[in-house]
């Protein structure tokens, strides 16, 4: 393995475990304060339980992110030099900005959130915890702004081989970025409030502090229900962008190989990426041409084309990406996300019934569906950076362009197999942490009792 393949694994398999926790923290993080709002406007003591049981909860997937997270950056320095060489001056602005102003508003308020309990005034304490939600979605929105520009370039000159910023509104204005960011961000709702549900349901099915966890349902259920059909309405209008604007990214998710008008959808193939073909498809006649258009009739074009027309932009080389992984990433993703709006609308139907507790069938699903929306949101994340090979900055730097020249396999694989083997050991102990205070439920307030006997008085909890 040469040193190219092997700086892909590792920031691949970083990035992975990274974005295992950063979904959850965005859409926990606004749960968690919905219900110390609610906590605070009504004074229910349930509400507080409910509280810091789920903020419990948010502290652990919260400090993984940021453990993961702080290696990648050492990434672009060690294994990707010639890339920061290029683009640093723009790429890093976004992303210290991103440290300078969200990391610093995410840290400084859950600093003050954990230990200002009892100690600040009510709304003033709630009001840290949405500074913290707010941080965290600011600090997606400066990342994503940071990758639009290797989705999509602007506001940049090339100037002695490299590319300097001209334009940092175009930059922070980049037209990719309002279909990706809420996208990502909804996604994240998703994720917390099937975290939420999934959980609730186990204590629905222990028959254990209901009165908790029916609120903690409800909360969720709702919150997801809106979040799943908005994260499906950007999905499907990102799909249309990304026809215009990465239209090789798209028709590899779809593993379609010939322009056509009207265009097939191919649900199932068997992808032949040597003869770019497909062996076996199943397809739908003109379905592709109105999911790409809102008609049933337009162009698409093939992959063969497109590659043509790079060959002709960029010179030659093969430009088309991975079709096979893309296009089944593709699939599960939205067979991911179909099986949560299906769960969800399931749920709702027996929760306005109020049968749902005698459901044990339903509760279980529910309990199960907590892995679909970390499935939709990793094979997505594969599907936008895969589709986007073999640029590292679309249209300007090609990947093995990027990697560094003075940083051997040897010394890659072996940061390799540490980080792989560190950040498991981390996972295991974070899913021991959470499943820890899953079973152990929220906290119950101390009993104090006075006994007194004809020995003495006695005080005791």
């Amino acid at each position: 393995m040469n040193e190219l393949l092997l700086a892909r694994w590792q920031f691949g398999i970083t990035t992975i475990y990274h974005f295992l926790f950063v979904p959850l923290t965005l859409g926990l993080s606004v749960l968690v304060a919905i219900m110390q709002t609610m906590y605070v406007r009504t004074g229910d003591e349930t509400y507080k339980k409910m509280t810091k049981f789920w903020g419990k909860l948010f502290l652990i997937n919260f400090a993984m992110g940021v453990v993961t997270g702080i290696v990648q950056e050492f990434h672009f320095g060690m294994n990707w030099s010639e890339y920061s060489r290029f683009v640093g001056d723009i790429f890093g602005a976004p992303l210290a900005i991103e440290a300078l102003l969200a990391f610093f508003l995410e840290s400084t308020f859950i600093g003050i959130w954990i230990f200002g309990w009892d100690k600040l005034p009510k709304k003033l304490h709630a009001l840290s915890i949405w500074v913290v939600a707010i941080g965290s979605s600011i600090s997606a929105l400066w990342i994503l702004i940071a990758n639009s520009f290797m989705q999509a370039p602007v506001g940049y000159a090339l100037r002695n081989g490299r590319a300097e910023m001209t334009d940092f509104l175009a930059l922070i204005t980049n037209p990719h970025i309002f279909y990706q960011y809420p996208h990502t961000v909804l996604g994240g709702y998703v994720t917390g409030a099937f975290f939420v549900m999934g959980i609730s349901a186990y204590y629905l099915l222990k028959k254990r502090d209901l009165e908790i966890f029916r609120r903690s349902f409800k909360i969720g259920l709702i919150f997801g229900l809106i979040s799943v059909f908005l994260v499906t309405t950007v999905g499907h209008m990102q799909g249309q962008y990304l026809v215009k604007t990465q239209p090789m990214k798209m028709a590899a998710a779809e593993a379609h190989w010939e322009t056509a008008d009207p265009a097939p959808f191919v649900a199932v193939a068997v992808v032949d990426e040597k003869n770019q073909t497909n062996s076996f498809e199943i397809a739908i006649p003109k379905m592709l041409s109105f999911m790409s258009y809102n008609t049933f009739s337009g162009e698409v074009k093939g992959l063969k084309e497109l590659q043509a027309e790079a060959e002709v932009q960029y010179g030659p080389g093969n430009y088309i990406p991975p079709v096979t992984p893309i296009f089944w990433s593709f699939r599960i993703m939205v067979g991911a996300g179909t099986l949560m709006v299906f769960v969800a609308l399931v749920s709702l139907y027996f929760w306005r019934r109020g049968t749902l507790e005698s459901k044990p069938m339903v509760l279980k699903a529910l309990l199960w569906s907590i892995p679909l929306p970390y499935l939709a949101n990793s094979t997505g994340w594969y599907m936008t950076e895969a589709g986007r090979q073999p640029w590292v900055v679309y249209g300007l730097q090609k990947v093995e362009n990027g990697v560094s020249s003075s940083v051997s396999a040897g010394e890659i694989l072996i940061t390799l197999i540490g980080f792989t083997l560190i950040y498991g050991v981390l996972a295991l102990a974070a899913l021991y942490l959470i499943l820890k205070f899953i079973k152990q439920g929220p906290e119950q307030p101390v009993q104090t009792k006075l006994d007194i006997t004809d020995k003495g008085v006695s005080l005791w909890t």
